[in-house]
């Protein structure tokens, strides 16, 4: 299993073991979000990654819950924003109010400031307002009126969307998209687990309000700090550099994957390995993390498209064909 020691700043005592903390806060998380162990696994991945995540799929299937589940499981600050057409950049950002008495500006932050941030319907509120998340999530920090004002850690954003319904939405530029680690689509449950809802809802009520913090925010802050100590060789490396580039090559896609998209992918693949006990990376951690991480990132040819593929498809079939480079 994978060990971590405390950072100085955690609590002392037995090392904290990332594979016995991960499955502590999955199995919290599957008290809600039934029958979907490989969405939670990834939820968790992309977050002892440090990045975020976009949960994209028609309405009703848990995108929400799992956000939701996620926060509750973590004793940490929790936001929700409702993206909405009218809401304004400084409602999420904050903003500084004069005070007569001082005579002096104030800043009120806005609802970005938290550990754990769930946009809900992201693609609702208008491009400028979406723009609000850029600073957040790539460099941690807020920038009003010339001052930067640095955000909490960990600091997770997890945003949902509709891709179906299209009348008064706006489509996230590929700016925000490439900001966000990796995409998940719930998908529909499957019979025990659709029966399973149904039976909280008899018994519990809100499975949520049930739910109680199994971690906090130092104890993932230390995770993280473990994920970053996972060994990942040179083979690894060049395979994630050969992946990303064959993005850019294939005739299939007008726009291939960014730097930004080869360092989340080695990011998440770390974080796959140390919940998985191990402290070192194999390229199946890569293979099963590039089709979340890449797809979204990626544009498809017209003839492509026009033929019906999908991203998926493409970085599934570029997998079975980029070569598997082995060595230390």
């Amino acid at each position: 299993m994978t060990e971590l020691a405390r950072t100085p700043g955690g609590t002392a005592g037995a090392p904290l073991d990332v594979e016995t903390e991960g499955r502590r806060i999955a199995a919290s998380m599957s008290r809600v979000v039934h029958g979907k162990p490989e969405v939670v696994h990834l939820a968790l991945v992309v977050l002892l990654a440090e990045g975020h995540l976009l949960l994209e799929d028609v309405p009703g299937v848990g995108k929400t819950t799992l956000a939701k589940s996620l926060a509750a499981s973590i004793d940490a600050t929790v936001h929700r924003i409702q993206f909405t057409p009218d809401l304004l950049p400084s409602d999420v950002t904050g903003v500084s109010v004069y005070d007569q008495e001082s005579r002096e500006f104030e800043f009120k932050p806005g609802a970005v400031f938290a550990n754990i941030v769930v946009a809900d319907e992201i693609n609702r509120a208008s491009p400028k307002t979406q723009s609000a998340l850029l600073e957040a999530m790539e460099e941690r920090q807020v920038t009003v009126d010339g001052v930067s004002y640095e955000l909490a850690r960990p600091f997770l954003v997890v945003a949902t969307q509709n891709p179906i319904e299209m009348e008064g939405t706006y489509p996230l530029p590929e700016a925000q998209r490439d900001r966000f680690t990796a995409r998940i689509s719930m998908g529909y449950p499957d019979r025990d687990a659709e029966l399973a809802m149904l039976d909280d809802l008899t018994t519990t009520g809100d499975p949520l309000a049930a739910l109680t913090p199994v971690a906090d925010a130092a104890t993932v802050r230390e995770l993280v700090a473990g994920v970053r100590r996972v060994h990942v060789s040179e083979a690894v490396r060049r395979y994630v550099v050969a992946l990303v580039d064959a993005t850019r090559r294939a005739p299939e896609l007008r726009l291939g994957a960014s730097p930004r998209a080869g360092l989340q992918l080695l990011r998440t693949a770390r974080a796959s390995a140390a919940l998985s006990g191990r402290d070192h990376v194999l390229p199946d951690d890569v293979q099963a993390m590039a089709v979340p991480v890449l797809a979204h990132r990626l544009l498809l040819a017209p003839d492509a498209a026009a033929g019906r593929r999908t991203a998926e498809q493409v970085v599934t079939d570029l997998l079975g064909h980029v070569p598997v480079l082995r060595g230390r």
